[in-house]
């Protein structure tokens, strides 16, 4: 565009102003992003723990996974103010990278990348694993070779059909859940436990240590890691 300036008829051209800004094409909604976030933290992830945090804190299943929830939240909220100051993709790399060195942020991104190859690995084996429990006539290398197709189509198809199976997801796990509460109800109704039953699962002095305890916490932050991860290999 061409203008007059204030000294006469000599023309200046205005500078041009990029009509959009280069980045990531958003396509999830409000709701996708909800889902996704249920799945991420997945509500059913202490139900694959549960046996070996029991034998290792000595019974104090929900003391552990209360502490692992509190070091995670502290993590949840630094993210967020993180996500809220750089509204960026890159996660960890992006902050880093812009709070302490670019060359820091380099680093961190290569270390991310150990993260998206490993945890598909990890899920099409433990998934392997729990499927031929269930269907042992099926071999293992089948189930291996299954989950191998089935996680990387989902990842072929894009953000949006990852969106549509976190909302598949996120439904069952709240089915689970529910039906979990339900159950705990109707037993708490059948053998009406008294008061030192309801503080036990908390603490016990019979067989309360802190180190077993600490123990079991350090699994339960795992696990509190490996929701994100393991939910299914395509998010």
């Amino acid at each position: 565009m061409r203008i007059l300036s204030d000294r006469g008829a000599r023309p200046v051209t205005a500078p041009a102003t990029p009509s959009s800004t280069s980045g990531l094409r958003r396509t999830l909604t409000l709701t996708d992003l909800v889902f996704y976030g249920i799945v991420l933290v997945q509500p059913v992830a202490p139900m694959g723990i549960y046996g070996v945090v029991s034998q290792e804190a000595r019974g104090h299943v929900i003391t552990t996974i209360l502490i692992g929830m509190v070091a995670m939240l502290l993590t949840a909220l630094s993210y967020g103010r993180m996500a809220a100051a750089y509204p960026s993709a890159g996660s960890a790399f992006t902050y880093v990278g812009r709070e302490l060195h670019p060359a820091i942020g380099y680093v961190t991104g290569w270390s991310m990348v150990m993260d998206y190859i490993l945890n598909p690995i990890i899920c099409t084996i433990y998934c392997s694993k729990v499927a031929i429990t269930f269907v042992p006539m099926v071999p293992y290398t089948v189930w291996v070779a299954f989950f191998a197709v089935v996680f990387t189509g989902l990842n072929l198809r894009g953000v949006k059909a990852s969106a549509r199976t976190n909302e598949v997801l996120g439904v069952g796990m709240c089915i689970v859940v529910a039906l979990f509460l339900a159950a705990a109800v109707r037993y708490l109704f059948v053998h009406a436990p008294g008061a030192a039953d309801f503080a036990r699962p908390f603490y016990d002095p019979s067989t309360f240590s802190l180190t077993s305890v600490l123990t079991g916490a350090s699994i339960a932050c795992r696990s509190w890691c490996s929701a994100r991860r393991c939910k299914w290999s395509g998010a």
